[in-house]
């Protein structure tokens, strides 16, 4: 018998990025439990984190290149693989220029490292204005608020749960996300802590979530209503004198804010969101007068009409509040490592999308309109794509029609571990090595984190002799778009990457790096291979390094020797230093969204859809890709149509019938499930499902198929400032199902 081993592990599943520890033999996960001694999870483990064997040691997942050979599938060599990838790309690029190649990345670009430190080579190799991305699926309203307020997209203040005395929560549902722009493990624990000195939850949601059901109050709130809301406690604020000192030094736009508000008083807002106008003036006095208080929203506020609007006046209620970059209040994450700032204060619309016109943002343009590119002829139409890590049929708004329009591209590569709704298209798949053959470093999430902490996880067993690492794969496709084909070492990538940063740091006025070769200070950079070096690289030059040895301070070595991680303390107030506005002021009234306040405006006295369609977190339910784990489906991981009694009783429709949802462009028939969490007038559809497609190779989620609820929504639908689709309060008509 096998002796097994055991390694620690940042979990790279979902956003909370716990510490879990690893039980395992060669080939094969025998446990995971949650990593007590870690720095920032302290044991935290949910039943994702618990599956990380499963999703490691999936029958279904792809251990070799599959490369279309006369309309079929068939292995092969990591070599031809790559050749053909070349082959393909450079015959599209030779014949339609640049552009007719576009780039998708899905939202493991933030949870993977190899995905993480070469997509912006990657996209630089390409040259093509042709890039999408998951965060125009879900998170890129908050950056276009953020970037335009504070003049950085990254810089996305978080809340304090751990210092706060109240949090209002909208549109969110971390007891079962484990958080979204917010890097917290263990949500219902700091909760249950934040009661205990005495804090309070209040969650603004159409549905009962377990998040809302753990709350001291649950506002029902109607789907999409959170601008008005928001704008409402504002007014308040204003008309109460309730807004704390907001110092011209350090604030443009407080009058433009003023005047903005005087038009959304309670009673004028209280028939669009459903909540009393009491009731909304409570919680502005709630908000105001708490010691301390944090407002976050997330999907929900996001992704509708107006999320980049919501997003914006979330912040600005805890800046009129008092609580922006406050202990207790929200605060902006620091991340140990070096982290590359924009050159210029944030701005939009540098070139527009092809087709409908739609404005790029942090280079790259709305998924929403990625159909229109591939289908629509001219100069400039996409004929390849590049797919990295996303399940676009599944994902994006009218996914039936992507499934469409997948096949007609000339060329199409994915990196991808299944063959799955998207796939099947490809006409190669370079599937990643498995999670615990990879190394894990927190690149991204680390930004959005409630402490300052730096762990690192070198992978758990080696790779297969000839199987390239995700980072290795990631840089052969850097070297195929740039032309330069699947031959150059991939090491190269990485090489080019650690001289620019060096040049970079020396050449800041004052660097004590300055007068140093930059040959000798890439000669001190240690690690296992060039991926290291980055890191290392990254932790020595971030705000807690050792700058090369220039000072006593963090860098790779010292994570290896603490492997479970380096607390470096809670999180501090960081203005104005992070501010990268043109006058160093945060941007209380930016231009492009007081522009779109006439447009909430008029929607305010709309007539509402007979239902409305909202999207539902599951639990144990990871997007499309954690169907196919044995112990995370089933139960009350299933795709069901929630409704409320009163409607179904309307609808003549019984708990488990069948019903027709019918959006704008097409019906699905979901089974009915009726709940009483569910606010009447609104139905909700779980994320990620519609398997069980022909060709695909996904057994036990074929089992369990559903249906999309992206096959209901309408890609022309778009938050005009971010691009970003809209996911909630969609109308749909429903009726019952007798045959």
């Amino acid at each position: 018998m096998t002796d097994s081993t055991t390694s620690l592990r940042i979990c790279a599943l979902c956003e909370a990025a716990c510490g879990l520890t690893i039980v395992h033999e060669p080939g094969r996960v025998l446990a995971v439990r949650g990593d007590e001694a870690d720095v920032f999870s302290r044991g935290y483990l949910c039943p994702k984190g618990a599956s990380l064997g499963e999703f490691n040691d999936d029958p279904d997942r792809l251990d070799a290149p599959l490369v279309r050979r006369d309309g079929e599938f068939v292995e092969a060599g990591w070599d031809e693989a790559f050749a053909e990838v070349a082959r393909g790309l450079g015959a599209v690029q030779a014949a339609h220029g640049r552009d007719a190649v576009a780039l998708y990345v899905g939202n493991p670009m933030v949870h993977t490292l190899g995905i993480s430190l070469y997509f912006a080579p990657l996209r630089e190799a390409l040259g093509t204005r042709n890039v999408y991305t998951s965060a125009t699926l879900d998170t890129m309203p908050k950056s276009v608020a953020c970037g335009l307020m504070y003049g950085d997209p990254l810089a996305i203040p978080v809340p304090d749960v751990d210092r706060t005395d109240l949090l209002l929560i909208l549109g969110a549902n971390p007891f079962e996300s484990n958080g979204s722009l917010w890097t917290a493990p263990d949500i219902p624990g700091r909760i249950r802590k934040l009661r205990k000195r005495g804090g309070r939850l209040v969650v603004a949601d159409p549905a009962r979530t377990r998040t809302a059901a753990a709350a001291d109050r649950h506002v029902r709130i109607t789907p999409g209503a959170d601008p008005y809301l928001l704008a409402g406690i504002i007014h308040v604020l204003f008309a109460e004198d309730l807004v704390a000192p907001v110092s011209s030094d350090r604030f443009d736009g407080l009058d433009v804010v003023r005047a903005i508000a005087a038009r959304f008083p309670p009673e004028r807002v209280a028939s669009a969101c459903g909540v009393e106008p009491d009731s909304i003036r409570e919680l502005a006095r709630e908000l105001s007068t708490a010691r301390t208080a944090a407002v976050y929203g997330r999907l929900g506020t996001s992704t509708t009409r107006f999320g980049t609007v919501t997003s914006w006046l979330i912040e600005v209620v805890n800046i009129l509040t008092g609580n922006l970059d406050r202990p207790g209040g929200t605060l902006f994450g620091q991340a140990p490592h070096a982290v590359p700032r924009p050159a210029e204060p944030f701005t939009t619309g540098r070139w527009h999308s092809r087709v409908r016109g739609l404005p790029e943002v942090s280079g790259e343009l709305p998924t929403a309109t990625l159909a229109d590119e591939i289908a629509t002829p001219g100069p400039g139409q996409v004929r390849a794509l590049i797919g990295v890590a996303g399940n676009l049929v599944l994902a994006a708004p009218n996914g039936e029609r992507l499934d469409g329009v997948l096949g007609d591209l000339e060329f199409m590569v994915s990196v991808d571990p299944y063959l799955n709704e998207t796939t099947r298209h490809a006409d190669v798949i370079l599937p990643p090595p498995r999670p615990l053959q990879s190394p894990q470093y927190e690149v991204v999430l680390a930004r959005r984190a409630v402490r300052r902490v730096a762990r690192y996880s070198p992978p758990a067993w080696p790779l297969e002799p000839g199987r390239p690492s995700e980072a290795a794969m990631m840089a052969r496709l850097v070297h195929i778009a740039a032309g330069r084909g699947p031959a150059p070492p991939p090491d190269a990538v990485d090489d080019a990457v650690i001289d620019r940063a060096l040049r970079a740091a020396a050449a800041r006025p004052g660097s004590p790096l300055a007068a140093r070769e930059i040959g000798e200070l890439a000669a001190r950079l240690t690690g296992a291979d060039s991926v290291e070096r980055r890191i290392d690289l990254m932790l020595r030059l971030g705000p807690a390094g050792d700058l090369l040895g220039s000072r006593p301070g963090l860098n790779l070595a010292v994570l290896k020797e603490n492997p479970h991680g380096v607390d470096l303390g809670a999180l501090e107030p960081a203005l104005p230093g992070v501010l990268l506005t043109s006058n160093r002021k945060v941007q209380l009234a930016p231009g492009k969204i007081v522009a779109d306040v006439d447009r909430l405006e008029r929607r305010l006295d709309a007539p509402r859809p007979g239902y409305q369609l909202i999207s539902r977190r599951q639990l144990r339910s990871l997007n499309s890709w954690s169907h196919n784990v044995g112990s995370l489906a089933g139960g009350s991981t299933v795709c069901r149509l929630r409704i409320h009694p009163t409607d179904a009783a309307a609808l003549g429709v019984s708990d488990e019938q069948p019903v027709a949802v019918r959006g704008r462009h097409r019906e699905v028939v979901a089974v009915a499930e009726l709940s009483e969490a569910i606010r009447p007038g609104v139905v909700s559809l779980p994320y990620g499902w519609g398997h069980g497609r022909p060709g695909t190779r996904q057994h036990k989620a074929a089992e369990e198929p559903g249906v999309s609820i992206n096959a209901l929504t309408d890609e022309q639908e778009v938050d005009p400032l971010s691009g970003t689709a809209v996911f909630n309060g969609v109308a749909v008509e429903l009726s019952p199902v007798t045959a």
